[in-house]
């Protein structure tokens, strides 16, 4: 659905989620309203064997409303895309699963969660996963880049998220998969709260 909010408030949300996630970056303890860390890995699901060997700060440094490795395999070789991937637990997952012979790509718009993926990722043993700061409405790679995409509670984020979706389809190969997990607003705003929208990303 495309949107026809100002430039100035896409300028405002933004700011808004660039400034949550450089204190998630820091520590996500208290910017969410659900488990993060290991208990949020084990409440949704994530296979310890996947994770038991990757440091701690790593696995503290989770945030993800769900598990996108639930909806389907991994294959051996396969490239990965993860949008919105913020410290890089699920990179560290993907590259785990697709092995040596494939690549994985982290892409944030926080320049904050990238540079703590880096550092993150440098306690691992993998050598097939990167990252890089761009978002979801214009992808930096070519068409048919990658065989999975994945994301985990980013997209509720993105202001277009038809232009994010073509952009998907883009750089997905024939028969590439989307393995998304995300969360919707069950509870609307009260009017007084929702009329401001500052109030749309805390």
């Amino acid at each position: 659905m495309t949107t026809d909010l100002t430039d100035r408030e896409k300028a405002l949300i933004h700011t808004k989620i660039l400034e949550k996630y450089a204190r998630a970056a820091v520590s996500p303890a208290g910017s969410f309203n659900y488990p993060t860390g290991v208990q949020g890995l084990r409440q949704l699901g994530y296979p310890e064997d996947w994770w038991q060997d990757f440091p701690p700060a790593l696995l503290e440094a989770f945030c993800g409303v769900g598990n996108p490795f639930s909806l389907g395999p991994l294959q051996q070789g396969e490239a990965v895309l993860d949008i919105g991937c913020g410290a890089g637990f699920d990179v560290a997952v993907a590259a785990h699963l697709v092995g040596p012979e494939g690549r994985v790509v982290g892409l944030d718009i926080s320049p904050d969660m990238i540079t703590r993926a880096w550092g993150l990722s440098g306690s691992l043993p993998f050598r097939n996963l990167s990252f890089q700061i761009a978002s979801a409405e214009c992808l930096p790679f070519p068409a048919r880049f990658f065989d999975v995409v994945a994301s985990n509670g980013a997209f509720n984020l993105v202001i277009d998220k038809e232009k994010a979706a073509q952009e998907v389809l883009r750089v997905l190969t024939p028969g590439g998969r989307l393995h998304l997990a995300d969360m919707v607003l069950v509870n609307p705003l009260p009017p007084e709260r929702a009329n401001r929208i500052d109030n749309w990303y805390q």
